[in-house]
């Protein structure tokens, strides 16, 4: 994969923390992508990025225009996302904007107006370019479990869990109906955003639990603030399908006229005496490999395996030889769906989205 991409010419828009790990990705693969530069609004943040990074920075985005970059990355507030993504794309400039991409359903039918039928604009979700959530897709489709019939995801928020949702279950852009309720009870955060916290007492932590009706399958939505920085909160998949189930790592299914059962075993290397370097090597079911990392010898983890995956996505398709990595119209769609959950989780009623304009 990292061996047959061209080199890809890049700008990034922003500097906060987000922008920083999509430039470590950027910065891990020197052989396929050259920051040329990037923009921020305060001239600190500027010379931090000069300092930390050695790379070019500018005070305005038509300066990264005027680059003629092979695409561009926004990683922005989303309520400032929207001005860059569309600069970009009146331009003629391929752009990635970071999830959402944009804050209300409202302004997602306003950037899709403006910037729809260009289909130069990306969406940086990277949940299902996951090592494991790859590796389980792949026998997904390849009938292990049957048909997908509903998805339950314990581990991201809002669009990202949706996204897994539908990357598993593809219902398409067709209405759904969501319900959804919040409860609250103690928890202690040890740590939040890989900082120990010296607070290490209980404080009141909500729950969200929602279903999501795609009309034929569904998604059950389960996460507790901060789940994602949390130790003492672990994350699940469960993937129902006519003729068996993944639970996490486990799999039970009908085989001919047996029931059997696997697992989803991962080769790590670089544990007790193993010399090859730490990293992921593969990820099998049943002696088959599913996935293999195409970036062993950098010792990434898997979210940065998985922001690489998506950036060598982009690079792929704007330089002409691969599919699109992940449209405006799939982001859109995971926002409108987690917009609905909190909707319905602060109303206590259900809540219905309808066919929207990107679902041509």
């Amino acid at each position: 994969m990292t061996n047959s991409i061209p080199r890809a010419r890049i700008v990034v828009v922003g500097g906060g923390p987000r922008a920083s790990f999509f430039l470590r990705q950027a910065a891990l693969l020197p052989e396929r992508f050259d920051v040329v530069g990037v923009h921020s609004r305060s001239a600190e943040t500027r010379t931090a990025i000069e300092a930390k990074w050695g790379l070019t920075t500018y005070d305005t985005v038509d300066a990264l225009i005027d680059l003629k970059p092979d695409f561009a990355f926004v990683a922005v507030a989303r309520v400032a996302a929207m001005k860059p993504t569309i600069a970009f794309a009146d331009a003629g400039i391929p752009v990635m904007v970071e999830t959402p991409p944009g804050p209300q359903v409202q302004d997602l039918r306003e950037l899709w107006a403006r910037v729809g039928d260009t289909g130069l604009v990306q969406v940086a979700e990277h949940s299902m370019y996951m090592p494991s959530h790859l590796a389980k897709l792949a026998a997904v489709e390849n009938g292990l479990i049957g048909t997908p019939t509903s998805v339950h995801v314990s581990s991201n928020h809002l669009y990202h869990a949706v996204a897994v949702m539908r990357g598993f279950l593809r219902p398409g852009f067709g209405p759904t109906t969501v319900r959804a309720s919040d409860f609250v009870a103690p928890l202690v955060s040890p740590v939040i955003n890989d900082v120990w916290q010296e607070d290490q007492s209980a404080q009141a932590s909500a729950t969200t639990l929602a279903t999501v009706d795609f009309g034929e399958t569904m998604g059950l939505y389960d996460f507790t603030h901060f789940q994602w920085f949390n130790p003492l909160r672990s994350r699940r998949l469960l993937i129902r399908g006519s003729h068996g189930e993944f639970n996490d790592n486990n799999i039970v299914r009908l085989s001919d006229s047996d029931i059997v059962e696997s697992r989803v075993l991962r080769r790590q290397t670089g544990i007790d005496l193993n010399h090859e370097g730490f990293d992921l090597d593969n990820i099998s079911i049943d002696g088959r490999v599913l996935y293999r990392n195409p970036f062993k010898g950098r010792r990434m983890s898997d979210e940065d395996i998985a922001a690489a995956n998506l950036l060598v996505g982009m690079s792929t398709w704007v330089l002409g030889d691969g599919p699109e990595p992940y449209p405006l119209a799939n982001g859109s769609q995971d926002h409108l769906i987690g917009l609905a959950i909190e909707e319905s989780a602060a109303s206590g009623q259900p809540v219905a989205t309808a066919r929207e304009a990107w679902a041509k």
